[in-house]
Protein backbone atom coordinates (compact mmCIF):
# COMPACT_ATOMS: atom_id res chain seq x y z
CA UNK A 1 0.00 0.00 0.00
CA UNK A 2 1.27 3.37 -0.52
CA UNK A 3 -0.98 5.65 1.82
CA UNK A 4 -0.49 9.25 2.56
CA UNK A 5 -1.64 12.29 4.34
CA UNK A 6 -3.22 15.28 1.79
CA UNK A 7 -4.74 18.66 2.88
CA UNK A 8 -3.79 22.34 4.46
CA UNK A 9 -0.45 21.77 7.40
CA UNK A 10 -2.80 20.87 10.39
CA UNK A 11 -5.85 19.87 8.90
CA UNK A 12 -4.40 16.66 6.12
CA UNK A 13 -6.55 13.67 6.45
CA UNK A 14 -5.50 10.11 5.57
CA UNK A 15 -5.53 8.76 2.26
CA UNK A 16 -4.52 5.50 0.12
CA UNK A 17 -2.90 5.85 -3.98
CA UNK A 18 -5.03 3.31 -5.85
CA UNK A 19 -3.46 1.36 -8.69
CA UNK A 20 -4.74 3.95 -11.17
CA UNK A 21 -2.99 6.70 -9.11
CA UNK A 22 -6.52 8.06 -7.83
CA UNK A 23 -6.70 9.17 -3.80
CA UNK A 24 -9.01 7.58 -1.76
CA UNK A 25 -10.37 8.68 1.44
CA UNK A 26 -9.39 6.51 4.54
CA UNK A 27 -10.94 9.40 7.13
CA UNK A 28 -14.13 7.14 7.74
CA UNK A 29 -11.88 4.24 8.55
CA UNK A 30 -9.29 6.07 10.53
CA UNK A 31 -8.68 9.10 12.22
CA UNK A 32 -4.89 9.42 10.90
CA UNK A 33 -1.42 7.63 9.94
CA UNK A 34 0.27 7.64 13.25
CA UNK A 35 1.50 6.11 16.45
CA UNK A 36 -1.49 5.39 17.47
CA UNK A 37 -2.56 3.58 13.97
CA UNK A 38 0.83 2.06 13.28
CA UNK A 39 0.56 0.50 16.91
CA UNK A 40 -2.72 -1.44 16.62
CA UNK A 41 -2.24 -3.11 13.70
CA UNK A 42 -3.69 -0.48 11.39
CA UNK A 43 -1.80 -2.01 8.33
CA UNK A 44 -3.22 -5.06 8.61
CA UNK A 45 -6.71 -3.63 8.90
CA UNK A 46 -6.13 -1.43 6.16
CA UNK A 47 -4.65 -4.39 3.89
CA UNK A 48 -8.09 -6.14 4.10
CA UNK A 49 -9.72 -3.04 2.40
CA UNK A 50 -10.54 -2.94 -1.07
CA UNK A 51 -9.52 0.66 -2.43
CA UNK A 52 -12.46 0.91 -4.89
CA UNK A 53 -15.14 0.96 -2.09
CA UNK A 54 -13.15 3.69 -0.42
CA UNK A 55 -14.66 7.59 -1.66
CA UNK A 56 -12.85 9.19 -3.84
CA UNK A 57 -11.13 12.51 -3.29
CA UNK A 58 -12.10 14.71 -5.74
CA UNK A 59 -12.50 18.94 -5.38
CA UNK A 60 -10.46 19.35 -2.35
CA UNK A 61 -7.16 20.56 -1.25
CA UNK A 62 -4.87 18.31 -2.54
CA UNK A 63 -1.85 19.50 -1.21
CA UNK A 64 0.08 16.07 0.13
CA UNK A 65 1.24 16.80 3.62
CA UNK A 66 3.80 14.50 5.06
CA UNK A 67 2.75 10.87 5.49
CA UNK A 68 2.82 10.68 9.20
CA UNK A 69 4.19 12.89 11.80
CA UNK A 70 7.15 11.21 13.46
CA UNK A 71 7.45 10.66 17.33
CA UNK A 72 11.14 10.80 16.77
CA UNK A 73 13.60 11.24 13.86
CA UNK A 74 17.14 8.63 14.57
CA UNK A 75 20.06 9.31 12.04
CA UNK A 76 22.67 8.32 10.30
CA UNK A 77 25.75 9.59 9.60
CA UNK A 78 28.07 8.71 6.79
CA UNK A 79 26.44 5.56 5.98
CA UNK A 80 27.47 5.47 2.12
CA UNK A 81 30.48 4.56 1.36
CA UNK A 82 30.86 6.95 -1.32
CA UNK A 83 29.88 10.30 1.04
CA UNK A 84 32.32 9.43 3.61
CA UNK A 85 34.95 9.26 0.87
CA UNK A 86 33.98 12.60 -0.49
CA UNK A 87 34.15 14.65 2.87
CA UNK A 88 37.45 12.63 3.92
CA UNK A 89 35.69 10.70 6.47
CA UNK A 90 37.01 7.22 7.71
CA UNK A 91 33.88 5.02 7.32
CA UNK A 92 32.27 3.96 11.08
CA UNK A 93 33.19 1.13 13.03
CA UNK A 94 29.50 1.34 14.24
CA UNK A 95 26.54 3.85 13.02
CA UNK A 96 27.25 7.76 13.57
CA UNK A 97 23.73 8.72 15.40
CA UNK A 98 22.51 11.86 16.01
CA UNK A 99 19.20 13.29 16.28
CA UNK A 100 16.97 15.46 14.49
CA UNK A 101 13.65 17.46 15.73
CA UNK A 102 10.42 15.79 14.86
CA UNK A 103 8.98 19.66 13.92
CA UNK A 104 11.41 19.47 11.19
CA UNK A 105 8.91 17.61 9.12
CA UNK A 106 6.82 19.34 6.54
CA UNK A 107 5.47 17.95 3.57
CA UNK A 108 7.07 16.69 0.24
CA UNK A 109 6.31 19.85 -1.65
CA UNK A 110 6.46 22.46 0.84
CA UNK A 111 8.52 25.36 0.76
CA UNK A 112 12.08 24.91 2.57
CA UNK A 113 13.53 27.82 4.71
CA UNK A 114 17.13 28.64 4.32
CA UNK A 115 18.00 29.76 8.17
CA UNK A 116 18.70 33.61 8.96
CA UNK A 117 23.16 33.88 8.36
CA UNK A 118 23.16 30.32 6.72
CA UNK A 119 25.21 30.51 3.93
CA UNK A 120 25.92 26.60 3.68
CA UNK A 121 22.52 25.01 3.46
CA UNK A 122 22.53 21.54 1.66
CA UNK A 123 20.58 18.69 0.42
CA UNK A 124 20.55 15.02 1.10
CA UNK A 125 18.30 12.48 -0.69
CA UNK A 126 17.52 10.02 2.46
CA UNK A 127 15.58 6.70 2.69
CA UNK A 128 13.47 6.85 5.62
CA UNK A 129 12.35 3.78 7.54
CA UNK A 130 9.08 3.53 9.36
CA UNK A 131 8.97 1.82 12.94
CA UNK A 132 5.76 -0.53 13.19
CA UNK A 133 5.83 -2.04 16.52
CA UNK A 134 7.87 -1.64 19.62
CA UNK A 135 11.69 -2.32 18.83
CA UNK A 136 13.96 -3.04 22.30
CA UNK A 137 17.11 -5.31 22.55
CA UNK A 138 16.42 -6.82 19.56
CA UNK A 139 18.73 -9.98 18.58
CA UNK A 140 18.85 -9.88 14.73
CA UNK A 141 18.73 -8.35 11.47
CA UNK A 142 15.47 -10.53 10.90
CA UNK A 143 13.69 -9.47 14.24
CA UNK A 144 14.35 -6.06 13.04
CA UNK A 145 12.84 -6.35 9.50
CA UNK A 146 9.62 -7.50 11.36
CA UNK A 147 9.33 -4.22 13.23
CA UNK A 148 9.47 -2.22 9.61
CA UNK A 149 6.52 -0.97 8.98
CA UNK A 150 7.49 0.92 5.58
CA UNK A 151 10.02 3.37 3.79
CA UNK A 152 9.36 7.16 2.64
CA UNK A 153 11.89 9.85 1.24
CA UNK A 154 13.22 11.73 3.40
CA UNK A 155 15.29 15.38 2.26
CA UNK A 156 17.63 15.70 5.26
CA UNK A 157 18.51 19.06 4.69
CA UNK A 158 21.66 20.03 6.37
CA UNK A 159 23.87 23.42 7.76
CA UNK A 160 27.20 22.53 7.29
CA UNK A 161 28.48 25.82 9.17
CA UNK A 162 25.68 24.90 12.25
CA UNK A 163 26.57 21.66 12.13
CA UNK A 164 30.55 21.21 12.00
CA UNK A 165 31.62 24.67 12.39
CA UNK A 166 29.97 25.86 15.85
CA UNK A 167 30.74 23.33 18.35
CA UNK A 168 28.25 20.79 20.18
CA UNK A 169 26.63 18.47 18.35
CA UNK A 170 25.48 17.73 15.01
CA UNK A 171 21.99 18.43 15.63
CA UNK A 172 21.90 21.83 15.27
CA UNK A 173 22.72 22.13 11.80
CA UNK A 174 19.96 19.29 10.81
CA UNK A 175 17.26 20.79 13.22
CA UNK A 176 16.11 24.36 11.69
CA UNK A 177 12.63 24.36 10.57
CA UNK A 178 11.59 22.83 7.30
CA UNK A 179 14.92 20.75 7.39
CA UNK A 180 12.96 17.62 6.97
CA UNK A 181 10.21 17.15 3.94
CA UNK A 182 8.94 14.07 3.65
CA UNK A 183 6.76 11.89 1.70
CA UNK A 184 4.65 11.73 -0.70
CA UNK A 185 3.96 8.38 0.61
CA UNK A 186 4.30 5.47 3.74
CA UNK A 187 4.84 2.77 0.78
CA UNK A 188 4.64 -0.56 3.02
CA UNK A 189 7.57 -2.71 3.44
CA UNK A 190 5.51 -5.63 1.52
CA UNK A 191 6.11 -3.31 -1.85
CA UNK A 192 9.91 -2.61 -0.91
CA UNK A 193 11.14 -6.52 -0.48
CA UNK A 194 14.95 -5.34 -0.90
CA UNK A 195 15.64 -1.93 0.96
CA UNK A 196 19.26 -2.46 -0.03
CA UNK A 197 18.84 -2.41 -3.93
CA UNK A 198 16.88 0.91 -4.38
CA UNK A 199 18.39 3.81 -6.65
CA UNK A 200 18.36 7.40 -5.38
CA UNK A 201 18.57 10.84 -7.00
CA UNK A 202 18.53 14.31 -6.32
CA UNK A 203 18.65 17.47 -8.74
CA UNK A 204 19.28 21.16 -7.60
CA UNK A 205 17.77 23.42 -10.47
CA UNK A 206 17.42 20.54 -12.72
CA UNK A 207 21.18 19.80 -12.79
CA UNK A 208 21.58 16.20 -10.84
CA UNK A 209 23.90 16.26 -8.37
CA UNK A 210 23.04 12.75 -6.38
CA UNK A 211 22.56 9.03 -7.93
CA UNK A 212 23.26 6.35 -6.20
CA UNK A 213 21.92 3.03 -4.40
CA UNK A 214 21.57 1.87 -0.60
CA UNK A 215 23.42 -0.82 -1.78
CA UNK A 216 26.09 1.24 -1.10
CA UNK A 217 25.32 1.13 3.09
CA UNK A 218 28.04 1.24 5.34
CA UNK A 219 25.12 -0.47 7.45
CA UNK A 220 22.07 -1.90 5.79
CA UNK A 221 18.16 -1.32 7.82
CA UNK A 222 17.63 -4.19 9.38
CA UNK A 223 20.90 -3.26 11.31
CA UNK A 224 20.30 -0.21 12.16
CA UNK A 225 17.21 -1.09 13.09
CA UNK A 226 18.74 -4.23 15.25
CA UNK A 227 21.87 -1.62 16.24
CA UNK A 228 19.36 1.55 17.69
CA UNK A 229 17.24 -0.84 19.78
CA UNK A 230 20.53 -1.53 21.92
CA UNK A 231 20.66 2.27 22.60
CA UNK A 232 16.93 3.54 22.40
CA UNK A 233 13.64 1.97 22.28
CA UNK A 234 12.08 2.61 19.43
CA UNK A 235 8.30 2.88 18.86
CA UNK A 236 5.54 2.90 16.19
CA UNK A 237 6.05 6.04 14.08
CA UNK A 238 9.53 6.77 14.65
CA UNK A 239 11.39 7.08 11.52
CA UNK A 240 15.01 6.67 10.95
CA UNK A 241 17.24 8.77 8.06
CA UNK A 242 19.35 6.40 6.83
CA UNK A 243 22.17 8.54 4.74
CA UNK A 244 22.85 9.98 2.28
CA UNK A 245 25.11 9.02 -0.97
CA UNK A 246 27.74 11.09 -2.68
CA UNK A 247 27.06 14.37 -4.38
CA UNK A 248 26.30 16.54 -1.67
CA UNK A 249 27.74 20.10 -1.82
CA UNK A 250 30.13 19.77 1.51
CA UNK A 251 31.49 17.00 -1.05
CA UNK A 252 32.00 19.42 -4.53
CA UNK A 253 35.37 21.69 -5.14
CA UNK A 254 35.42 25.32 -4.08
CA UNK A 255 32.83 27.15 -4.30
CA UNK A 256 30.79 24.88 -3.17
CA UNK A 257 27.23 25.17 -4.88
CA UNK A 258 25.18 25.19 -1.64
CA UNK A 259 21.43 26.34 -1.31
CA UNK A 260 19.90 29.55 -1.55
CA UNK A 261 16.79 31.19 -1.85
CA UNK A 262 14.84 30.53 -4.76
CA UNK A 263 16.81 27.44 -5.94
CA UNK A 264 14.43 24.32 -6.45
CA UNK A 265 15.73 20.89 -5.49
CA UNK A 266 13.60 17.57 -6.48
CA UNK A 267 14.39 14.23 -5.19
CA UNK A 268 13.16 10.52 -5.92
CA UNK A 269 14.09 6.84 -4.72
CA UNK A 270 12.65 3.81 -6.63
CA UNK A 271 9.39 2.96 -6.04
CA UNK A 272 8.64 5.73 -3.11
CA UNK A 273 7.76 8.71 -5.36
CA UNK A 274 9.34 12.47 -5.51
CA UNK A 275 9.49 15.17 -3.96
CA UNK A 276 10.01 18.72 -5.39
CA UNK A 277 10.88 21.81 -2.93
CA UNK A 278 11.71 25.56 -3.73
CA UNK A 279 13.85 27.53 -0.99
CA UNK A 280 12.86 30.72 0.42
CA UNK A 281 14.65 33.00 3.11
CA UNK A 282 13.51 32.32 6.97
Amino acid sequence: MKLLRVGAPGRERPALLDEAGGLRDLSGLIDDLDAAFLAADGLARLARVRPDELPALDGVDLRIGPPLRPGKIVCIGLNYRDHAAETGAALPAEPVVFLKAPDTVVGPDDTVLVPRGSTRTDWEVELAVVIGRKARYLASAEEASECVAGYAISHDVSEREFQLDRGGQWDKGKSCETFNPLGPWLVTADEIPDPQDLGLRLWVNGRLRQDGTTKNMVFPVAEIVRYLSHFMVLYPGDVINTGTPAGVALGQPDPKPYLSAGDVVELEIDGLGRQRQTLAPA
